[in-house]
Parts: structure tokens; C-alpha cells; sequence
């Protein structure tokens, strides 16, 4: 308060400066750096409408089932939906770029439904699926491929074909092949939709089942801690 009074009178005499307050703040003691946790790579469902999941809900897909069983084995992988309901396998050449901008480790083909539900010709379906994993394999990504097969209507000759594809495409560039998505899944209780083409919740997640096999030799295994016995 004087030197208040001070610094505002006539007087030439210059107010003494005051001793600096303590502070009573305590700093709070420094945290321990924690460096972010890697990026998981990357398995990317590359596919149609058996991928996007019509008819469920976004959360039912095989993919999503994919990711739960994942990690409730401890692996660190993140999968990705990129199926699109109604794609041809010439719709999944022009989205080769989509898939490519997630840097997949792995990628799972599952093309060719929509083809021969419209008749298209073989070598085209053939064509347009040794394009696609080409570019995958391209990049360095793991590539399984996932088959389908048509109804009787569409007759023995085309059929026979139509399944050759996916076992043609497995020899030549070496992927991993699962022939029938729907295996288990086709014709069981519960499992499929009125409209008997794409699979139900219970489907989804045996679709998902149906690929481990061909997907689990394919990532890094998850450490596992070793217990140590206790000393007495």
C-alpha cells in the first residue's frame, strides 16, 4: 500500500521495489513418456454385397465378426469393410485404388457372385480377378481368395465353369482359396436370408470362421507372456 501511495504522490522519490511472493503452487511431477502405440496393420475385405453385409447391420458383417475374432485370439490387426453391395469383379478393378490407399498386409478377394447371377462371360470374371490380385500382390500384400457358386438354374456347363475360375486363379498365383464362402452356412437354420443368397448374423460370423484357417498363417502370432512359477 505505501509504495503504492508513493508511486503516485509528487515526491521524486521512486517507490523500493517489493520482494517477490513465494508461490504456494506445487508443479504438478513429470509424467513418464508413453510413446504411441504402433499402428496395427491392416486386412483389408475386399468384396460385394457377401462382404458388405446386406442385410445386416454393418456390425454383423463377416468382416467385423473378423476383427472380434481376432483379437479375442491377441492378434493386433485392424480389418477393414470394403465390400459394396451389387460389385462386379470389373467394379473391384476400378476400386484397386481404394484398397491400395490402406497399405494392406493382407487382402481377402471375394468377387464373382454378381457375374454369374448376371450371366457375365467367364473370361472377363477371370480377367478382371487376375487384375485384381496382381495389383495386391504388386504391393506386397497377402492375398486369400474367397469362391461362390450359383444356383442349378443356371446350368451344369456354366456352373462347372464358373467354380473353375476361383480354383484357376488360387493355381496360378498361388493364394490361398476358400471355394464356398457359404460353407456351413448355405442351407442351415438360421444362417441364411428369405432371399437365399446372402447369409444372416449367424451366417456372418461362420463365413468369418471360415476364413481363419487361410488368414491365422498368414499374421504376425501374439506374444504371449510366459508366466513365472512362484518361489517359496
Amino acid at each position: 500500500m505505501i509504495a503504492w501511495l508513493l508511486g503516485c504522490s509528487g515526491s521524486n522519490s521512486q517507490p523500493q521495489p517489493t520482494a517477490p511472493v513465494p508461490s504456494t503452487s506445487v508443479s504438478a511431477p513429470a509424467q513418464p513418456f508413453e510413446p504411441a502405440a504402433p499402428p496395427r496393420p491392416t486386412i483389408v475385405a475386399f468384396g460385394d454385397s457377401l462382404t458388405a453385409g446386406l442385410g445386416v447391420s454393418r456390425d454383423q458383417s463377416y468382416p467385423a465378426n473378423l476383427q472380434r475374432q481376432l483379437e479375442a485370439r491377441g492378434y493386433r490387426y485392424r480389418v477393414v469393410n470394403l465390400g459394396i453391395s451389387g460389385n462386379t469383379t470389373k467394379d473391384g478393378v476400378l476400386r484397386i485404388p481404394e484398397v491400395l490407399k490402406y497399405r494392406p498386409s493382407v487382402v481377402i478377394v471375394a468377387f464373382g457372385g454378381n457375374d454369374g447371377l448376371r450371366g457375365l462371360p467367364i473370361q472377363d470374371t477371370e480377367m478382371n480377378l487376375s487384375s485384381i490380385i496382381v495389383a495386391m500382390q504388386d504391393v506386397h500384400a497377402r492375398v486369400i481368395l474367397g469362391g461362390i457358386t450359383l444356383p442349378p438354374n443356371y446350368g451344369n456347363d456354366y456352373i462347372a465353369k464358373f467354380n473353375a475360375i476361383y480354383r484357376n486363379e488360387s493355381k496360378v498365383y498361388h493364394v490361398p482359396l476358400l471355394p464356398f464362402m457359404l460353407k456351413g452356412v448355405y442351407g442351415v437354420p438360421g444362417s441364411m436370408q428369405d432371399d437365399g443368397i446372402h447369409p444372416t448374423a449367424q451366417g456372418c460370423r461362420r463365413v468369418a470362421k471360415n476364413f481363419l484357417p487361410l488368414l491365422l498363417p498368414m499374421l504376425q502370432k501374439p506374444a504371449h507372456h510366459r508366466v513365472q512359477p512362484r518361489t517359496r
